[in-house]
């Protein structure tokens, strides 16, 4: 018999983050907790976490989804199907049977990465705002030693964003530091392509949703003739159905597609993905979609098992002042476990 019950937590950004479609300041996440009277003392915990403006189940009835799943949560451990309409919800019940299943201790999928022998590659994420602080961003990035950086572009003039690239480059030739940039769709169809030759002759890696999503005949040119790799991000939210998914690879036929778990239908949703891009050549990665420490420790496990040794998205923990204290570390670009630093899971006390 599974019990389960939820908990709002509000998390608070140390400082505003920008974005394209505007600036964040704080980012509710909703717990659930779930325990079976098979393992008395044990607690499963998975984290929904809505991302305002992206993700699809931005919508009114959230918290009422919430209730009539751990109303229904001693039906048995089967995800309920209705879940499909709610991709975060649908991941934080999959992380909570996943955590109750071993044992309550926030390790999803056992390996050697929770065992703190290995590591995974992350990239270094500079957010938007003024020149000045995504130029301050840019130093303390590159003297933390990361391999990869990615920049969030769209939100200031675009000759200024121009200008950090370079000053990048001219430290970091692209056989030493990668660079990603991420437009979060902020390019109008009508200079995209002009922007995207800039962008390629700095020899960046790609760039992320360079126009909004649902515009796939556009999107479609672009990846056919883009001169910088396009990696899809957006366009993969609220597509739940298999053969759809398909059709979007088949149409668009782009170089990369990013997954984040909470917004594409939890690990069988990314599990799909992958397995669709697999099948066409596309290559991918992961990315948290700024979910707390707890999220982003269960999306590290299940990547890590993935094999994929390209720069992952999953550095965001460190952007909360009231973040869970977690065995997670980043240390020259890389996301460690580190075994011997316990959870401290007080601030989600009721």
């Amino acid at each position: 018999m599974l019990k389960a019950r939820f908990q709002k937590y509000t998390l608070a950004f140390k400082r505003a983050s920008g974005t394209s479609r505007g600036t964040l300041y704080t980012k509710d996440s909703w717990f659930i907790f779930l325990e079976d009277d098979k393992n008395p003392g044990v607690t499963g915990i998975g984290e929904c976490g809505l991302l305002k403006g992206f993700s699809i189940d931005d919508k009114p009835g959230y918290e009422a989804q919430l209730v009539q799943l751990c109303q229904q949560a001693n039906k048995g451990y089967a995800l309920l199907p209705e879940l499909n309409a709610w991709p975060s919800i649908y991941f934080g019940w999959e992380m909570a049977l996943a955590d109750l299943k071993h044992g309550g201790q926030r390790r999803f999928f056992p390996s050697s990465f929770t065992e703190g022998l290995e590591s995974i590659p992350i990239n270094g994420l500079i957010w938007m705002g003024d020149e000045a602080y995504m130029a301050e961003q840019i130093q303390k990035k590159l003297e933390a030693g990361f391999g990869c950086i990615k920049m969030k572009i769209g939100a200031i003039d675009f000759e200024k964003e121009m200008g950090l690239l370079h000053h990048i480059r001219n430290r970091f030739p692209a056989d030493k530091m990668e660079v990603r940039v991420d437009a979060n769709g902020a390019f109008s169809p009508k200079d995209a392509y002009k922007k995207l030759q800039r962008l390629a002759a700095l020899q960046l890696h790609s760039i992320e949703q360079p126009i909004r999503q649902g515009n796939r005949e556009m999107m479609r040119r672009l990846c056919a003739a883009t001169p910088l790799p396009i990696a899809l991000d957006e366009e993969l939210t609220g597509i739940t159905d298999l053969g759809e998914k398909a059709r979007l690879l088949d149409t668009i036929q782009p170089q990369y597609i990013i997954l984040k778990p909470s917004l594409v239908g939890g690990f069988k949703g990314t599990d799909e993905w992958i397995r669709l891009a697999d099948e066409r050549g596309i290559r991918w990665w992961i990315t948290s979609a700024l979910e707390s420490n707890i999220g982003l420790n269960a999306i590290a496990q299940y990547t890590f098992s993935k094999n994929n040794a390209m720069y992952q998205g999953l550095g965001t923990g460190q952007l909360f002042r009231n973040n869970f204290p977690s065995p997670l570390e980043v240390n020259k670009g890389r996301l460690h476990y580190n075994r011997n630093q316990l959870w401290d899971l007080n601030l989600l006390q009721p």
